[in-house]
């Protein structure tokens, strides 16, 4: 049922059904709704482009729009989808939704032809990137002016900006209440800048060679973990008028399964086989990149003194003419020194971590299903069933939620599955007042304290919230990132960490083996929580 006053769905929305039954068909397939939405409002903007000028609509334009429709598995746009479905959205929020949700495509595209153009990639999602499509469109053609960059990345730069504010005029042309649209345009600055951030960020580590694993984290953070997951979830949750504390709970999961996302991303950024993974693998240790599983190896190797180990990163890390063999050497050291398995360790603490504050939140039991299949999705290894599976039709979760991609019981014998059909109820525990936004006063700074190998601790008291209210009891206390000083453990370390594995707590004042009396610092977690 439409809200009072509200305008009828646009004609690309109601090819998914009438009013009554939109969200629910929906449901069944996102990334083709939001592909359909996307398809309309590109051809629009196609053809305004064609009518401004009939080389930059071919050149530009309509690339720019393929791009944008033929790749990729909108998983933001399902964090969104689901997570207002999960808060209580209904038909009333679906129209508004799909057109964020289209536009939270093109921001991504705008991130991948920038993102490649920054970094020389030659590919990207199995085939030529932007600039390098360009490239061939073009060769040989001169640069703009004597010492400017060349045509094909200078004209990806305006392809990028051009998809930028495609985002931003859909945004700006959707239909919100005034309290949504308040919840909307907050976290939608926040996250642009946030954006920028992680990616100077990143930017910056190359440059200067950073070593910092804190820095590495927070990188993550901010460049990728906010902006995929954590941001589509908080806009969800503003479009369904979510109540602050769900909203707070939803953040935090999608910062900690965000950041095990770009972890699991820096592994396969090495590790990965190109035909899975859509790009060249050891491309971030051409470019030098500042990632956890670099920093992890450069502190593992100084601390046991492998020089060694550490000539071979020195000089691989930012080497854009690295050979095969150089890259199996780096491999081996990754591998030897343990940072490969600190990386997993830390990927599946987060994953707990992560599972821990989404079963915090009020959600409905089918859409929080959902998330927490999209959750595991991004966590898991490339070519792992989990990261083949997508959400598919709404089925019933019987006992309520489980771990990352499970449900909490099993189906009972031969009972049939939901309907696609049913919808969502909005509970009394939602209710419909202005919250809380995810802002950057819930920052990405890690803890750092000195650690050494401890037992679980299961009396340790839980991190107040960012508001200073207490956790929810049934939320175990929040795993720290570590810094260099927990990771350079023995190698004896567990090679990796199920999704249950909730970590361990080290006295703020342990002395690590062979070293200095740790000193207490200040700081907080991954999920903004103070220490």
């Amino acid at each position: 049922m439409q809200r009072t006053g509200a305008p009828p769905p646009t004609p690309t929305v109601t090819k998914y059904g009438s009013p009554c039954s939109l969200c629910e068909e929906v449901d069944a397939d996102v990334p083709a709704a939001v592909g359909s939405q996307l398809e309309a409002l590109l051809q629009d903007r196609v053809a305004d482009a064609a009518a401004l000028d009939g080389v930059f609509a071919a050149d530009v334009a309509g690339p720019l729009a393929r791009f944008t429709l033929d790749g990729g598995r909108r998983m933001r746009s399902q964090f969104l989808w689901w997570a207002m479905r999960a808060c209580g959205g209904a038909a009333a929020e679906t129209p508004a939704a799909l057109r964020t949700a289209a536009a939270l495509e093109l921001i991504q595209t705008c991130a991948l032809v920038h993102d490649d153009v920054m970094d020389g990639s030659p590919r990207r999602r199995g085939g030529p990137s932007f600039h390098a499509r360009l490239a061939a469109r073009y060769p040989g053609a001169a640069s703009p002016g004597t010492g400017a960059a060349p045509f094909a990345t200078a004209a990806a730069v305006l392809a990028g900006d051009l998809a930028l504010s495609w985002a931003d005029d859909i945004v700006a042309g959707t239909d919100f209440g005034d309290a949504v649209r308040h919840r909307v345009l907050a976290d939608w600055r926040a996250m642009r800048t946030e954006m920028v951030a992680g990616q100077y960020l990143d930017l910056h580590g190359q440059a200067t060679g950073s070593r910092s694993v804190a820095q590495a984290i927070r990188t993550a953070c901010l460049k990728t973990a906010q902006y995929t997951v954590a941001r589509p979830l908080s806009l969800g949750a503003a479009l369904a008028g979510a109540d602050a504390r769900t909203t707070r709970d939803l953040c935090a999961a999608g910062r900690y399964a965000g950041t095990a996302f770009q972890l699991r991303d820096d592994i396969e950024g090495v590790f990965g086989d190109p035909l899975v993974t859509g790009k060249p693998s050891g491309d971030d240790i051409r470019s030098g990149k500042l990632t956890y599983l670099a920093a992890v190896a450069r502190a593992r190797a100084e601390s046991r003194g492998d020089r060694a180990a550490l000539s071979v990163l020195e000089s691989s890390l930012g080497d854009v003419d690295l050979t095969e063999a150089r890259l199996h050497r780096v491999r081996e050291v990754l591998t030897d020194t343990g940072a490969l398995a600190v990386v997993e360790e830390r990927i599946g603490r987060l994953v707990a971590a992560g599972e821990r504050r989404l079963c915090a939140a009020a959600l409905s039991p089918v859409a929080a299903h959902h998330l927490r299949t999209l959750l595991a999705r991004v966590t898991a290894p490339a070519g792992s069933p989990a990261h083949a599976a997508s959400a598919g039709p709404v089925t019933a979760v019987p006992g309520g939620p489980g771990p990352f991609g499970t449900s909490g019981a099993p189906e009972p014998a031969g009972a049939p599955p939901a309907s696609p059909a049913t919808s969502v109820p909005r509970t009394p525990s939602m209710p419909r007042t202005p919250s809380m936004p995810c802002t950057p006063s819930m920052p990405c700074t890690p803890s750092l304290s000195p650690a050494t190998p401890a037992s679980p601790t299961p009396s340790a008291s839980p991190a107040p919230s960012e508001s200073g209210e207490a956790p929810v009891p049934a939320v175990p206390p929040v795993p720290a990132v570590p810094d260099a000083a927990e990771t350079a453990r023995p190698a004896s370390a567990p090679a990796a960490a199920s999704p249950a594995h909730t970590g361990h707590v080290t006295p703020r004042h342990a002395r690590p083996p062979g070293g200095a009396p740790g000193r207490r610092r200040s700081g907080t977690t991954v999920d903004g929580s103070r220490r």
